[in-house]
């Protein structure tokens, strides 16, 4: 039975002019006429936009919210029901029964590790030739001021990674060093054995500790979230152990989030692994990506008491408060990781010996969102960075490091995909089009005397300190 067709009606739109400038008078467009294309699904609900390249048609997709650009058999997300699986496996039963570990190798390799496997796989991630942090990456760290925020440290102290490992650089190897089996294995476990230690050591030195890269912890049989306690110079107490392992998991991958699809993007120019992370940091340095916990918590500050939480609705309502925490790009449900994180929050708050009062404000403002129609009908449900924050602040953490606790999490997330891509029979680098509303011209270049002023967005201070917009 042939597969079905699907009809589309599309118009070729004619860019306005740009407001800000009058053009020549030029020949009017012709006006845009209806066109149809026959489309087969590739599968269902899934249309191939190749179908439209030999009529030059393209689809405008701002945040691409309807274009798959990837192909993937790492994570699927359901938005509508609120599952969240890997490979298979639903986040709930990968939380109550696998290690951080066990959840990288089945990322990486699309299997849960047995016993024999995963006692391997920790020792070559632990092993000096992939977690040994080179000198002149930890002078890099070092340079930083104390001042910094973690993050730009960590993109550094990644892009100096894979300048110190011209080995397995593209650009300095060869554009097929990844072809190689060997190369390839090399660079992802360098990759997942040094993100630990760098960002233990941009963590003590962004805090004054010294020295800012510590020996690891002896012994194989440590968790992944316990050798980073240690490697941090942190009470590695079992509850906050098995808290950060939780939360590790729990932030590992996320299908084609900012930052993963940063990584792709980069990933096909050829670019090595180090930078390609490095600037999947830098995605999820961005206050609406990896900076979201820490705005929860700001947010959480400001209410300050259960009592002031309907004056708090009533202006977010109002527009006047941004309401952090609650709804999601993808999920129409409640996140299913969120109520995990609920419980590690509890169990943590417990071993600290007092209850964060923010805690009480945050299950109470929970309730109250989601008993008012207003965000209810709209399907703002928690996600999981509205309890995340008051775990790490628990554990000691500052907010300014939040987001490489993220990175650390995500990084696992970011090599499988890279991995994945690398062996992707439709990989070629990405080149979005663009709609371009400005002005086509051919227009003169008048010499520099008979140009008019014109807008400037250029800022300058004089000696006395004054600025002034040119």
């Amino acid at each position: 039975m042939p597969a079905p067709t699907h009809l589309l009606r599309a118009a070729l739109a004619v860019p306005p002019a740009s407001p800000t400038v009058s053009p020549p008078a030029a020949k009017p467009a012709a006006p845009s006429k209806p066109l149809t294309v026959t489309v087969t699904p590739l599968s269902p609900g899934v249309l191939s936009a190749t179908a439209l390249t030999p009529h030059k048609l393209r689809v405008y997709d701002p945040g691409y919210a309807h274009t798959l650009a990837y192909t993937s058999a790492i994570t699927s997300i359901d938005g509508a029901a609120g599952h969240l699986r890997h490979r298979g496996y639903p986040i709930e039963s990968l939380a109550a029964n696998a290690s951080y570990l066990d959840l990288l190798h089945l990322l990486l390799y699309g299997s849960l590790p047995t016993r024999a496997q995963l006692t391997r796989f920790r020792r070559a991630l632990y092993a000096p030739s992939a977690s040994l942090v080179h000198a002149d990456v930890r002078a890099v760290v070092s340079a930083f001021p104390r001042s910094s925020h973690p993050m730009p440290v960590l993109m550094a102290a990644l892009s100096a990674l894979g300048a110190v490992s011209p080995a397995l650089n593209p650009s300095l190897a060869g554009a097929n060093v990844y072809a190689c089996p060997r190369a390839r294995a090399r660079a992802q476990l360098k990759a997942l054995g040094s993100m630990a230690p760098l960002c233990a050591g941009v963590f003590r030195h962004v805090s004054g500790l010294a020295p800012a890269f510590l020996a690891p912890a002896c012994g194989d049989d440590l968790t992944f979230a316990e050798r980073f306690l240690h490697l941090l110079g942190a009470d590695a107490h079992p509850v906050f152990a098995r808290a950060l392992e939780l939360l590790l998991l729990l932030h590992a991958d996320h299908e084609q989030n900012c930052s993963t699809a940063t990584v792709r993007q980069l990933t096909s120019s050829g670019v090595d692994l180090f930078s390609a992370l490095s600037g999947g940091v830098a995605a999820l340095y961005g206050p609406l990506h990896g900076g979201a916990t820490e705005g929860v918590l700001r947010m959480l500050q400001r209410i300050g008491s259960v009592e002031r939480i309907p004056q708090f609705l009533a202006r977010v309502k109002g527009k006047q408060e941004k309401l952090m925490g609650f709804g999601h790009r993808v999920y129409r449900n409640y996140d299913p990781r969120a109520r995990i994180i609920r419980d590690v929050a509890h169990q943590v708050f417990a071993r600290v010996g007092s209850e964060e009062p923010l805690v009480e404000v945050a299950v109470a403002l929970e309730r109250a969102a989601l008993e008012d129609e207003f965000f209810a009908s709209r399907k703002l449900f928690p996600n999981c960075d509205f309890y995340s924050g008051l775990v790490y602040k628990a554990m000691g953490f500052e907010p300014g490091y939040f987001p490489v606790l993220f990175a650390l999490a995500r990084c696992g997330g970011w090599v499988a995909h890279w991995n994945e891509f690398l062996d992707d029979p439709d990989r070629r680098i990405a080149r979005p089009h663009q709609r371009f509303v400005g002005e086509v011209g051919p227009r003169e270049v008048p010499p520099v005397d008979e140009r008019e002023e014109g807008v400037s967005g250029v800022v300058v201070e004089d000696e006395r300190g004054m600025v002034a917009k040119m």
